[in-house]
């Protein structure tokens, strides 16, 4: 490690940990296959080695490492990858709650205005985890207005607010696009055209699966070249 990380205050300690171990592993700071000792990492930051462990159990339901009997526990290869699946699968959780959603009326308008309106004012402040917090809490008022148990216990099983987090380090995300992207979405459903949404909701996740192709076919131009 290149330098020790500040010690953490005691609040949500093992959330900290556990952020500061994702933005390590996604910058390649912790190589694929590399061992994350407990003992070492409560030295480091300053804490017993029991929030670690719970960070620890946190990344391996994120894929992030895992752990293997009376050796320890290890960062994974092909993160990226676990990544990818992720927002392919979240598209069309997504999109089918958008769907019944608009279908059933259940759209709760206000809330997810003052949560676009909530990214907006961490973009102009630079808050990256108050800008997640606003995006994810969007989502979940879409998902869980669906009235979908199955559809809902599917999409938390995707650990969406760790997810989210891993993202804004891995792809640099530029907060002003993040509010550009949901008050896009947020027009479409409140027009109440139904294929326009349900589109905004599947190509807004798609993005992030970072592959060679959209989720109409189309090649994308970072592909193309």
């Amino acid at each position: 490690m290149t330098e020790e990380p500040a010690k953490l205050p005691r609040l949500t300690l093992a959330r900290q940990i556990r952020d500061s171990l994702v933005a390590g592993i996604v910058s390649g700071h912790f190589g694929p296959g590399e061992r994350l000792v407990e003992t070492r990492l409560a030295a480091t930051y300053g804490t017993s080695q029991a929030p670690v462990r719970e960070a620890l159990r946190e990344l391996e339901a994120m894929r992030l490492v895992e752990t293997q009997p009376r050796r320890g526990t290890f960062v994974r290869p092909f993160v990226q990858e676990t990544l990818r699946e992720s927002y392919v699968v979240r598209a069309a959780l997504e999109e089918t709650a958008t769907r019944l959603t608009l279908l059933a009326g259940t759209v709760p308008v206000e809330a997810i205005r003052a949560d676009v309106a909530a990214m907006r004012a961490a973009a102009e402040s630079g808050d990256r985890e108050a800008s997640a917090r606003a995006s994810v809490s969007f989502h979940r008022r879409i998902v869980e207005a669906a009235r979908n148990e199955l559809l809902k216990l599917t999409w938390e099983s995707l650990q969406i607010e760790a997810r989210t987090s891993v993202t804004m380090v891995a792809a640099e995300v530029d907060l002003h696009d993040i509010v550009q992207d949901h008050a896009e979405l947020l027009a479409a459903i409140e027009d109440g055209d139904l294929e326009v949404a349900c589109r905004h909701a599947r190509d807004h996740q798609w993005h992030y699966a970072d592959l060679p192709h959209d989720a109409h076919g189309r090649i994308r131009d970072s592909a193309a070249g």
